[in-house]
């Protein structure tokens, strides 16, 4: 007995041992990198970290940056990306060691960084062990993760201002909530500081060549101005950063009874207040128009969220609400009595999918706009994949008096899309418009071990970013280096390796190049 005691406290001494020497090693490599931008919130944390490190890069600052949303993606200083490699598929704060470790090999001057804890423990951890940001962002409160953080949104306000940096400064364009964040900075000695919409004009909005709010610009903008970087270069940075896979898109879609179908995949904005200003903008800018139909996809592990698309229905006033998914009746009970008699039960878990398309398509008008809101999972993604199987709406229409954005489809190369899709994207779509370069990771077997990523071999550490030039804030995409090969269908990227810097420690296993909310 006296023996296994021995072998227990000696394991628990080379545990603790391993532990302080991997947290001063962490530390040194925050160290490495001066400014530190942690973005918490409840939507748009994805698409303001790709603005922030895009506005950091047109200034001229090395920056590395990582997303968590829809799709987790390490951005490198030259602004190539790659997917976030994940040991069986599951997402944990601590790889945000990794994440320091491979930003700290390029001397940056800022990291870029999407808070990925929900409970309010975790993303206090985050901050005050992983990140140790100097600048915080909270973007907004809203109604989401209400059993972690809630119930109420006062109580959502609080858990994220855990994340505040102490001793530093928080960015927010909350207004509802300000007291509260105020309060709570204060308690932290931190200095909370306000990005008002509507310092970003509506000229400047157009700029982008997709869809993003002037909350997410402002805050953007705030940011840069705190670090030094000019709003004119800032806003060119932002035009030239490549858009979140999970972006609010809208695809155009013709009939085989030659009906004409804009349709806005509004799935990523799951809460009630967030549909509603993603719809309101689509409308305002004239992507989608009326008469205008809505989809609800139920879940069944999604009760409440069901109940809640049903209720804002009267501000989107449809013409007809299809509700698909399970239970159907969560969302169709949730509409108000007056706008009941419109709703359309296409609901079941096992409902063919091409049974409830055909019908959605035969109730739509010679020109509708079809919206898809709640949750993409189930019925949501196989809504998506009969859309895309429809050819695209080819017409040519008279143009606005006002400019308004132009919107290609974006196409990612790590994001299973149906095969009708890619066939229409992949191979016509990619042969006018060019895509900015992606990092592709290296297929090994789970026997392989993996390398320690080393910056690309052609990037200088402090090499300044420059935007291109000839890119004007009306293209939809900017201008490309002409590359000495077309590039390859999705699947058939040749894999490319950069050498192996020499390491800062030994430990060279922790995070491996490769890749919800």
């Amino acid at each position: 007995m006296l023996f296994l005691y021995t072998v227990l406290v000696v394991c628990g001494a080379i545990l603790l041992v391993a532990g302080v020497v991997e947290q001063r090693r962490h530390f040194t490599n925050l160290e490495h990198i001066p400014s530190r931008v942690l973005v918490n919130g409840i939507r748009g944390k994805s698409s303001i970290t790709r603005l922030c490190a895009g506005a950091l890069r047109g200034g001229g600052l090395t920056t590395v940056a990582k997303t968590t949303g829809t799709a987790a993606r390490f951005i490198h200083p030259d602004a190539t990306e790659e997917p976030v490699y994940r040991k069986f598929g599951i997402a944990n704060v601590v790889e945000q060691i990794g994440i320091v470790r491979r930003a700290a090999a390029y001397n940056p001057d800022a990291l870029v960084i999407e808070c990925m804890a929900v409970m309010p423990a975790l993303q206090e951890i985050n901050q005050s062990k992983l990140i140790r940001s100097t600048i915080g962002v909270l973007c907004n409160v809203r109604e989401d993760h209400l059993a972690e953080m809630g119930p109420t949104l006062d109580d959502v306000a609080r858990s994220l201002s855990r994340s505040m940096p102490e001793g530093g400064i928080c960015v927010t364009a909350e207004q509802d909530r300000f007291d509260i964040l105020k309060e709570e900075a204060d308690a932290r000695n931190c200095e909370l500081i306000y990005a008002d919409p509507e310092t970003v004009s509506d000229e400047e909005l157009r700029g982008f060549s997709w869809f993003t709010f002037k909350e997410n610009v402002a805050i953007a903008l705030k940011v840069a101005e705190l670090l030094g970087v000019g709003r004119e270069v800032a806003l060119q940075g932002m035009y030239d950063a490549p858009p979140d896979p999970g972006v609010l898109s809208v695809e155009r879609y013709a009939t085989e009874d030659g009906k004409k179908v804009r349709f806005a995949n509004v799935f990523a904005a799951n809460d009630p207040e967030s549909t509603l200003m993603n719809i309101n903008q689509l409308l305002d800018l004239g992507a989608v128009h009326r008469p205008l139909h809505v989809v609800i996809n139920c879940r069944p592990d999604r009760v409440e969220r069901n109940g809640q698309m049903g209720e804002i229905i009267p501000d989107l006033r449809p013409e007809k609400v299809f509700v698909i998914g399970h239970p159907a009746k969560s969302a169709i009970d949730a509409i108000p009595a007056e706008w009941r008699g419109r709703a359309v039960d296409l609901g079941g878990d096992r409902r063919d999918p091409e049974e409830f398309m055909h019908q959605i398509l035969g109730q739509l008008g010679p020109d509708s706009s079809l919206v898809a809101i709640g949750n993409i999972h189930g019925q949501g993604e196989l809504l998506l994949e009969h859309l895309a199987e429809l050819p695209p709406d080819e017409s040519e229409e008279q143009a606005p008096e006002e400019p308004a954005p132009f919107y290609e489809p974006h196409v990612d190369p790590y994001q299973h899309y149906p095969e009708a899709y890619e066939s229409r994207y992949s191979t016509a779509q990619l042969q006018q418009v060019q895509i900015p370069q992606v990092h592709v990771p290296v297929q090994r077997t789970p026997d392989q071990q993996y390398e320690t990523y080393a910056p690309h071999e052609q990037f200088a550490p402090h090499e300044q970013y420059a935007p291109h030039e000839q890119f004007a804030p009306h293209q939809a995409h900017p201008p490309q280096e002409p590359h000495p090969q077309p590039p390859a269908p999705r699947g058939m990227f040749e894999p490319r390796i950069a050498p192996v810097p020499p390491a800062q420690d030994d430990d060279q296993q922790w995070y491996s190049p490769g890749e919800p909310r």
